[in-house]
């Protein structure tokens, strides 16, 4: 794992948002897969930043304190506490809501966990109103080269000029096929890198799954997750999933809720500007980490050639999970969705801002771009009128070059 020194270093920018939910909630929940850095955050919070008193039920003893009475264990601490892996414990989030009714003291309780609690519906209702869950990621590559600026923010201000920005010159390539877990960074020897993710593949679906799942057999879950990465960045059809991968629809809809509680994928909604209309339709698959898809696809640095359909959707999924963990940290509350009009025109990412403006996104694997790659966001623009901000298409060149007004080509590097 890595150090708290490195981990200094290497600063999560999701932390003064952290402060700030500390400062109004009772109840601060930070949620992400297993090995994203939580238990790191939160003792550098305790220790650096937010006195508190750090408890883990990976510790058995805490474990099992905690399980035997709920109640009477929150009760003993009288400042702030951090319950880490607060899944395994169900029971406690019950005592939680009764202290808080008590007392909503702002930042007296700190959790984390690597299931999603929105998914499990008595956690979730126990502290509907007293709670604010925010989201840790694998680090995204503007935290592991220290930019400090939000490109998603810029991206999405009305005064955005990226004829100033500076783009560095980095291995894309590599930085995608290595994905942003921690661990990672030590890893230099690919076959180690490899070991690592079939590892932590196991872990979570052996243990993780298992802590908040009553379903017996889970066997099918890994070959239903490298199904899921050979198609991710398409709609997810659950009829043709379940023809692939033999597994029954009914079951398949529990494995893919339990795949999604776990942070192993991640679904994106399809746009409309009719809000009803966006619930019936069908979301894209993509995955939370460009390392795991692209071990679990087979994936290396010579095929960005030899094969460039698996290329063009690893790269269109690094490029959304960096936009998500950048909007997971900013102060302006944006949504992505992906979008499909009805004669079946496609743009790969629409980003909308709370006060409806929305931004075109495609995703091109080339070095080069043309007018024809902007011609579904031009046909978007026209039937959203004032709605629309801008137009980018992202690609792998070293400019950026405008293509018409609010209309960008903008390298894939730019993003940190």
């Amino acid at each position: 794992m890595l150090t708290l020194n490195l981990f200094r270093m290497i600063k999560r920018k999701i932390t003064s948002k952290l402060l700030l939910s500390l400062s109004d909630s009772p109840v601060v929940v930070i949620q992400g897969a297993r090995q994203t850095g939580k238990s790191t955050l939160v003792k550098y919070l305790s220790e650096e930043i937010y006195p508190a008193t750090y408890l883990t039920f990976d510790d058995l003893t805490i474990l099992s304190a905690a399980q035997s009475n709920p109640i009477d264990f929150i009760s003993a601490y009288s400042g702030s506490v951090i319950i880490d892996e607060v899944q395994r414990v169900p029971e406690i989030f019950l005592a939680i809501k009764r202290f808080v009714d008590r007392d909503r003291k702002p930042g007296k309780f700190i959790l984390t966990g690597s299931a999603n609690i929105l998914f499990l519906p008595r956690i979730s209702e126990s502290l509907a109103g007293r709670v604010e869950i925010l989201k840790l990621f694998p680090f995204s590559q503007s935290e592991i080269s220290g930019t400090e600026k939000n490109f998603i923010d810029e991206l999405s201000s009305n005064h955005f000029n990226p004829l100033t920005f500076e783009i560095k010159k980095n291995n894309l390539t590599e930085k995608i096929i290595r994905g942003g877990y921690p661990e990672v960074l030590t890893r230099k020897d690919l076959e180690r890198l490899k070991a690592w993710f079939s590892s932590y593949i196991t872990t979570i679906l052996q243990r993780d799954v298992r802590d908040i799942s009553n379903i017996e057999k889970l066997s099918d879950l890994p070959k239903l997750l490298s199904l899921l990465a050979s198609r991710a960045g398409t709609l997810l059809n659950i009829a043709e999933l379940s023809r692939s991968s033999a597994i029954p629809q009914t079951t398949l809809k529990r494995y893919m809720a339990l795949l999604e509680a776990t942070f192993m994928i991640s679904l994106l909604p399809a746009w409309s500007g009719n809000l009803s209309k966006r619930i019936i339709k069908t979301p894209k698959v993509y995955l939370i980490d460009t390392g795991i898809l692209s071990y679990l696809t087979g994936f290396e640095e010579n095929k960005v050639t030899s094969d460039p359909l698996s290329w063009g959707r690893i790269l269109e999924n690094f490029v959304l999970m960096e936009l998500i963990k950048q909007a997971s940290w900013s102060r302006k509350n944006l949504s992505l969705f992906h979008y499909r009009s009805a004669s079946g025109q496609e743009i790969d990412f629409i980003i909308e801002k709370d006060d409806g403006k929305i931004i075109a996104v495609e995703v091109k694997a080339s070095s080069k771009v043309d007018d024809s790659d902007f011609r579904h966001i031009r046909t978007f623009a026209e039937e959203n009128g004032k709605k629309f901000l801008r137009g980018i298409v992202f690609y792998t060149g070293a400019q950026i070059v405008p293509f018409g007004k609010n209309l960008f080509a903008i390298p894939v590097n730019a993003l940190w």
